[in-house]
């Protein structure tokens, strides 16, 4: 077979060649500039040069490459001609493959322009310029959607590679308001999928804007329709806009094939088929064979070829042929001129017999008028009737004789080539007696399908001693060719078996099958043939007259080994058409040329082979399409042309306006599979050509859907490997060498997607794609399609990639937030990089980081329903991104100043999504983080304990005693910090100031400054070390026992120092009857009171812990000794109430010795008793005044 590319590829080489010989001769060491542009027109420089020079060699180059380019487009050209001639038979006569309809519909895709208006509407509804009514809810949602996903670079770039469509922005929406809603509150009568649907009908009104939504829904409906089913002009026209064929050249092409004569389109298909075998006959003879992988398979291949020719044969003759008789089928299938590759003998061929050939004919007869009517009166009734005879007769209206008009049409049906029509015309008879009605005249006539249609005057045949001599009828017949009677005409004919006597007869070619076709003689009046022959084996072709035969004048034959038949007819018209017919017929792969045009085509009298239709030779000359038209498809390599056309088609399909990600329309598919059917394409090389291109187009950045390319693959794999579902097929060793190559272009193509999985697959979009590539890429490494690979090794693979993953994707998001910074701040602040700078840059980093991770998880995700250990492979590519910031992390953090408490925040940031996270809570990065704060954190508790130590004895030296009163109410409110702000200068501490955030903790406002301030900063710092959630449960549990034993100390200190400076204040105190307790004594006092109610709540740890009954012993002791103060406390209190009075009643005692007021003193001291020790005087001087009394 011959090799179109070969010449192609021999001249681009030396096109190369050339070109860089002139690029060498023209430069010199000079820039590129001195090279002069290519002449538009060689010829005319040198016709206007002034002298004699001889072109530089540069300017002879150029021209050189010039005409070569003009040579290879115009060989482009040709090739795209007669491509388009073999997909246009395929369209026009499809008999292998049907327009699928069960393929998934593709959507309309997002352009630039879509994509900025899209934003620009979404940025209107945030603005509220909108009439669009929504709930804070949804606005959030709307806010969140669009600056994490509208505004993402990522999606930018899947809309400019073409693989995004308005359903995939839709379907990301719906999987963000699902979880926010999810999360939502019950509402009573609302239900969370009412809420999800009107959010989803906003989302809409949102994403159309001000369109009109009336054409919206029809301008979908017909591009659903192209995209689904397209009819045959569809598809002429597409692939014409695929191989860039002009309307002009299509007309000639499909004119000059006759593309809508479905006999020559047959016809066609059986010289191809008959070419095909041919073809394999003689590679089975010369043992021309392709290179197998092994010789055995080389009589496999004869065996394919024969096996796939005898299905197009089955597919072509499963083709339904109307017909009139009982229906026929071959019950073989061959041909007889190559029964011996098909190995079918004679004996085996089925007979045609007569009534297998039986036509059925529709006629129609309308009468018009009779004209010449003299005999009757004019007022008489006429009217006539009609019949074919043997069947049924027909009778029109009745007219008067002055206007026997009728324009009345019988229809009838006959089995009859060649019927006879009878018309009469009759007159109402008046007599009496008369039992019938008189007859005028008639006429008889023998219509055949090649009779005239149109309305004729007929002679009418009268009886003897009529008036109307001259009677005439107007009537058209009209008879209908069945569809599978393909001529029919008279013709003279001789044979040795069949028509022995030169007569003339009425021969009709009837198609019994789409293999079978009977040349028959038919009688007037008779439904089956006189005589018939098949016409198979046959070859048809022009003769010149025979001097010994009388009648006819154009003469041609039907030869077949051991037979001869003789064909003669009036005009060379009818002989034309008589032996295009039979052409089509017999199959035979040689056309035949009349003598007068093989004169004209060859004057001097040479042999004449050319392969031109008569019908259309003139035109096809002159328009130069007559190569391309009688070229013989099976002496082209159609493997090379088919890989140009699924090119060509690919590229169309990915330019179009829907998102096909890589996927043919049903009407490409349907015209690729015609092709690689009708013309023996292997199905293996077409998908290693599909796998090559699909390839291509996605290292270039195009989105390609990775189910389609495991498809190619496993249908590629099981043919090369020889474990196809239809048997062992042969290989050749161009198609293994082939898809190794191939194979490994794919493994680097899956293991670079996986390694960009957050680019190639941006919010898990195409949907499900991570999943089939990571399917794919199992069975691309694959040795053998039958034996499966271990987990281990493609897992080993999988993490490769996803730590390659891990630092391109750190990569990116450092660039990120560079460039967002500096979009920020100017370039000088962002070189000065102070250590606040520098810190809040990578709590900035943290925050994109912890995104990165939390959409790693939601949308990529579904990893694990290829592979059970996805989620793990995941987690070990989050902990190698992380330990990529950590080095960003442990530089930023070594820069803060020392005893800087502003990193705590990052800790909180970083710790509350890592311990939440089952896979990283205590992983590496996790413990690292841990082990850099721990030291921060045992530092910081350090400090604040001896700074609220110092603070207690400095505050307690100076303290006033004074009650603090309503001082929240008059501060600013602020917001609450993450981390308590306390000083750091620990000598001086401030004044307290309660903020309000603090009045909901701690609402007393009774104590002293000093032991408000303990409370607050012991609450404070128990507060700040459980918002940091320490992960590490031993530590945690060692960070919350210290705090509680810490407070217990400080709360001890703070009675103990209380309960000193109650006993020298109250010494001080007056103890004459003008004694007064001081409001200070009444403060100490409520310290003692708001200490025993902070013990319950800062010095008490959760139950359940080990040492609980220890810690609760000592726990006890800090109550008992809060409980002893007060005692004292109010003991002391007591007795200095009762040392005033005792002065007092030992003055009465001198004065009031027996008189009433005496026993009130008893009463007092048993009132005193029940709180505190009375002293003995008291009892003794009790006892003396009872004695007086």
């Amino acid at each position: 077979m011959l090799d179109p590319s070969s010449s192609e590829e021999e001249s681009d080489e030396l096109l190369d060649e050339e070109r860089r010989d002139a690029l060498l001769a023209a430069g010199g060491g000079s820039s590129p500039r001195s090279l002069p542009p290519p002449p538009r027109d060689p010829r005319g420089r040198e016709g206007g040069a002034g002298r004699a020079a001889s072109p530089s060699p540069s300017v002879l180059s150029e021209g050189r490459e010039e005409q070569e380019r003009l040579q290879r487009e115009e060989r482009e050209k040709r090739l795209r001609l007669q491509l388009y001639v073999f997909i246009a038979r395929c369209i026009a006569h499809p008999f292998n493959a049907k327009q699928p309809t069960d393929m998934a519909r593709r959507q309309q895709k997002l352009n630039k322009q879509q994509l900025q208006t899209l934003k620009e509407r979404f940025q209107a509804f945030l603005n509220g310029e909108t009439q669009i009514v929504a709930d804070e809810a949804f606005c959030n949602a709307v806010r969140s959607y669009y600056e994490v996903f509208l505004k993402s670079d990522r999606v930018a770039r899947m809309v400019h590679s073409g693989g995004c469509s308005a359903n995939d922005f839709r379907d990301v929406f719906k999987k963000n308001i699902e979880k926010r809603v999810r999360s939502l509150p019950e509402i009573d009568g609302l239900s969370k999928e009412t809420v999800l649907s009107s959010w989803l009908a906003k989302y809409d009104a949102i994403y159309r804007g001000e369109e009109d939504f009336c054409k919206q829904p029809n301008r979908m409906a017909l591009s659903a329709v192209s995209e689904l089913i397209l009819s045959k002009e569809q598809l002429y026209e597409m692939f014409q806009q695929i191989l860039g064929i002009k309307k002009l050249e299509h007309q000639l092409i499909y004119n000059a094939c006759q593309l809508d004569n479905a006999d020559e389109q047959a016809a066609q298909i059986r010289r191809e088929l008959d070419g095909r075998l041919q073809l394999a006959e003689q590679m089975a003879r010369e043992r021309k064979f392709p290179k197998f992988i092994t010789r055995e398979m080389e009589n496999m291949y004869i065996e394919e070829l024969r096996s796939s020719v005898n299905l197009l044969m089955a597919n072509l003759e499963s083709l339904p042929v109307s017909k009139g008789g009982p229906e026929f089928k071959l019950q073989k299938l061959k041909r007889s001129q190559n029964s011996a590759f098909l190995d079918i003998g004679d004996e085996n061929e089925v007979q045609l017999s007569k009534s297998d050939v039986v036509l059925s004919f529709t006629l129609e007869i309308v009468i018009m008028e009779v004209q010449g009517l003299k005999s009757v009166a004019p007022n008489r009734i006429v009217y006539c009737t009609m019949e074919v005879e043997g069947g049924e007769k027909l009778q029109t209206d009745q007219a008067e004789a002055s206007r026997p008009q009728w324009g009345t049409q019988g229809d009838f049906t006959t089995t009859h080539p060649r019927p006879v029509v009878k018309v009469k015309l009759f007159t109402e008879s008046t007599g009496v007696l008369a039992l019938e009605d008189k007859e005028l005249g008639r006429v008889v006539l023998y219509p055949t399908s090649n009779s005239s249609k149109s309305p004729d005057l007929h002679k009418m045949i009268v009886p003897k001693n009529s008036q109307d001599s001259d009677l005439k009828i107007k009537l058209a017949v009209r008879m209908d060719k069945p569809p599978h009677m393909k001529h029919c005409g008279y013709l003279y004919a001789l044979g040795q078996k069949v028509w022995k006597r030169w007569k003339k007869r009425y021969f009709v070619l009837v198609q019994v099958s789409q293999y079978t076709f009977a040349m028959c003689s038919y009688r007037e009046k008779k439904s089956e043939p006189q005589e018939l022959m098949q016409l198979e084996g046959y070859t048809v072709d022009y003769t010149a007259p025979h001097t010994g035969l009388q009648g006819g004048r154009m003469f041609f034959n039907a030869v077949k080994e051991g037979d001869t038949v003789i064909f003669a007819s009036d005009d060379e018209q009818d002989r034309i058409l008589w032996v295009q017919a039979m052409y089509r017929a017999t199959g035979q792969s040689y056309k035949p040329v009349p003598a007068s045009q093989a004169q004209k085509m060859n004057p001097k009298g040479g042999d004449v082979s050319a392969d031109i239709s008569p019908l259309y030779t003139d035109r096809g000359q002159k328009h130069g399409m007559e190569e391309f038209i009688s070229a013989n498809p099976c002496k082209f390599d159609h493997a090379f042309l088919f890989q140009l056309l699924q090119r060509q088609t690919l590229d169309h399909r990915l330019n179009d306006s829907y998102s096909c990600l890589g996927w043919f329309s049903p009407g490409q598919v349907f015209v690729l599979d015609e092709y690689c059917a009708r013309y023996g394409v292997r199905g293996c090389h077409r998908h290693l050509c599909y796998l090559n291109e699909l390839i291509e187009h996605s290292e270039n950045g195009s989105v390609i859907d990775p189910t389609l390319l495991h498809y190619s693959f496993a249908f590629c794999a099981s043919h090369v490997h020889g474990n196809r579902p239809d048997g062992i097929g042969t290989v050749s060793v161009e198609e293994k060498e082939r898809f190794e190559e191939i194979k490994d272009r794919l493994s680097s193509l899956l293991e670079n997607q996986i390694s960009h999985f957050r680019y190639c697959f941006p919010f898990g979009r195409p949907e499900g794609a991570l999943k089939a590539t990571l399917s794919l890429l199992e069975r691309v490494l694959m040795k053998d399609i039958a034996t499966p690979i271990p987990a281990e090794e493609v897992k080993k693979v999988v993490r490769k990639c996803l730590e390659k993953a891990a630092l391109i994707n750190y990569t990116r998001l450092t660039e990120y937030a560079k460039i967002e910074a500096t979009a920020e701040k100017d370039s000088e602040a962002m070189n000065q990089a102070t250590p606040a700078r520098k810190l809040e840059e990578v709590l900035h980093l943290a925050e994109l980081c912890i995104e990165v991770l939390q959409q790693n998880e939601e949308h990529h995700s579904e990893g694990r329903e290829a592979f059970a250990w996805w989620p793990e492979l995941l987690a070990e590519h989050a902990e190698k991104f992380l330990s990529l910031y950590s080095v960003d992390m442990d530089s930023a953090l070594e820069a803060q100043p020392q005893d800087s408490w502003d990193s705590f925040p990052l800790f909180q940031l970083l710790n509350n999504s890592l311990r939440n996270d089952t896979f990283l809570c205590n992983g590496k990065f996790h413990k690292h983080l841990q082990e850099i704060f721990v030291p921060m954190v045992i530092r910081y508790i350090d400090l604040m304990e001896s700074s609220i130590a110092q603070s207690i004895h400095r505050g307690l030296e100076q303290e006033s005693w004074q009650p603090v009163k309503s001082i929240t109410n008059s501060l600013p409110n602020v917001a609450l910090p993450k981390v308590p702000s306390l000083p750091l200068n620990l000598p001086q501490m401030p004044s307290f100031t309660t903020p309000t955030w603090m009045t909901s903790m701690y609402e007393s406002t009774n104590g002293s400054a000093t032991s408000e301030d303990l409370f607050w900063k012991l609450d404070a710092l128990q507060m700040f070390v459980f918002d940091l959630h320490w992960p590490e449960p031993e530590f945690a549990h060692h960070l919350e026992q210290r705090l509680k034993l810490m407070a217990t100390d400080m709360i001890e200190a703070c009675v103990k120092r209380t309960r000193i400076a109650f006993e020298v204040k109250l010494q001080k105190t007056n103890k004459s009857t003008d004694l007064r307790i001081p409001s200070s004594l009444c403060t100490m006092f409520n310290v003692l009171v708001d200490a025993k109610k902070q013990t319950a709540k800062l010095c008490i740890l959760e139950g359940g812990q080990e040492f609980a009954s220890q810690w609760q012993q000592y726990h006890s002791k800090i109550d008992d000794l809060v409980e002893e103060t007060v005692k004292e406390i109010i003991s002391l209190l007591v007795s200095k109430v009762v040392s005033v009075l005792e002065g007092v009643l030992s003055k009465l005692s001198r004065y009031d010795e027996g008189t009433f007021f005496s026993s009130l003193v008893s009463f007092t001291v048993k009132a005193a008793a029940k709180y505190v020790d009375v002293p003995e005087s008291f009892h003794h001087l009790d006892k003396v005044l009872n004695c007086r009394g």
